[in-house]
């Protein structure tokens, strides 16, 4: 089935929105909130409504991390639906501020796990819920299948006890989609994920981290002690399947990632364009019809910077596109989020120093566009997880195959 990697024209105007909202209303407030961090942005409550009022009348689909879901009709044909919606609509609006995206409320990567593997019952019950995603742990990164966490049946609830760390929004949130362990010894499969609500007796918000980057966006350590919650809160299906192992929870990755990629090809893109224009002003002009060896060293790098951006940003597509028409997506996603995180941490310390001390200085925002990329190359998987998945995926080997 071929992909046409044009933006699909009913998505033009989702996307044209979305950079008027991240140049207008994002970009503006930008400085101030990396400045101040930990204060809530409350210019996001009255944008976050807009979302909503978009979503719920048809006008937008997928404007944020809450539109990531697989089609489940099995229709025919090439489809463009929420996910491609999605990493175009996040895209743009990283151009405006990485952060500022990330604290968006009902917006959050819990949001997106929610979305990937709830049953319809739950997607209408925690409809409107404003999730974070609580994977990391003191003992462990990018090796989720390390969970710690435990969950304990007791009548119709769990128990939950254990420590996550780096949570995205852990504080704003009002709920937490927590990753737990059935049962140790059964591996991989027994890791599943429960949305908490954050007034759960036994859930404490301990602190707030100080950040390199993506300062407006609040991360929290959060601590579960004979944390009860109800069993219906589990999402998907409570049985352990050993045959399918960490699918189940993977599959949020899947959907996820691809949006981690958007990020970073946005926070670049914002880097790309704004260096075009400094470099112009200085008397160096980019000639797209030139070969590279023939202008600049300037204009040289800046050329072999948009082609990489490219690359991640066909990748991001493909990712998309392949969720969006029920293709499976792990190695495209992973690829995706690899090269992009890669390519967004790449592309804008380039940036910064081709435009020499304006691209240091707080003038202008390049310095705070390579300091927010960096944990677009961390989180949902580092860096190097995605080259371990990738190799996995194209030599046919298992996690225990190949470590």
């Amino acid at each position: 089935m071929p992909i046409n990697l044009d933006t699909p024209k009913k998505f033009v105007q989702l996307r044209d929105q979305a950079h008027q909202v991240a140049m207008n209303m994002l970009r503006p407030i930008s400085r101030k909130y990396d400045r101040a961090e930990h204060e809530y942005p409350k210019e996001l409550d009255m944008l976050a409504a807009m979302i909503d009022g978009l979503e719920s009348s048809g006008t937008s689909s997928g404007a944020g991390a809450t539109g990531v879901r697989r089609t489940e009709d099995g229709g025919t044909g090439n489809r463009n639906g929420t996910n491609m919606s999605s990493v175009l609509g996040v895209m743009e609006m990283c151009w405006g501020d990485v952060g500022l995206t990330l604290g968006m409320p009902r917006q959050g990567l819990g949001n997106s796990a929610i979305a990937s593997v709830a049953n319809d019952e739950q997607l209408e019950r925690f409809k409107g819920t404003w999730a974070s995603m609580a994977i990391t742990e003191p003992s462990f990164g990018s090796d989720s299948a390390q969970v710690a966490t435990t969950a304990v049946a007791d009548g119709d609830h769990y128990v939950l006890n254990g420590e996550k760390i780096f949570v995205t929004s852990g504080e704003r949130s009002d709920s937490v989609v927590v990753w737990a362990t059935l049962d140790k010894s059964l591996g991989r499969a027994a890791i599943k994920s429960f949305v908490v609500p954050k007034d759960t007796p036994g859930l404490k918000v301990e602190r707030l981290e100080h950040k390199l980057g993506i300062r407006a966006s609040d991360t929290a350590v959060i601590s579960f002690t004979d944390c009860r919650v109800p069993a219906e809160n589990l999402l998907g299906s409570p049985e352990i399947d050993v045959k399918q192992g960490f699918a189940g929870a993977m599959a949020t990755f899947d959907n996820t990632r691809p949006l981690v990629a958007s990020m970073a090809v946005g926070c670049a893109r914002a880097a790309l364009d704004l260096t075009r224009d400094l470099l112009a002003e200085a008397g160096v002009v980019v000639d797209y019809d030139r070969p590279a060896l023939t202008q600049s060293a300037a204009a040289a790098k800046l050329l072999q910077l948009e082609s990489d951006w490219e690359g991640a940003y066909l990748l991001m597509l493909q990712a998309a596109w392949m969720a969006d028409n029920r293709k499976p997506n792990s190695l495209e996603a992973s690829m995706a989020k690899a090269k992009a995180g890669r390519v967004g941490s790449d592309v804008t310390l380039s940036c910064v120093e081709l435009c020499s001390t304006v691209g240091y200085e707080e003038h202008e925002l390049l310095e705070k566009w390579a300091r927010d990329s960096k944990i677009l190359d961390i989180f949902e998987g580092t860096q190097q997880i995605q080259q371990l998945i990738v190799a996995r995926r194209v030599l046919g080997l298992t996690s225990a195959e190949l470590k």
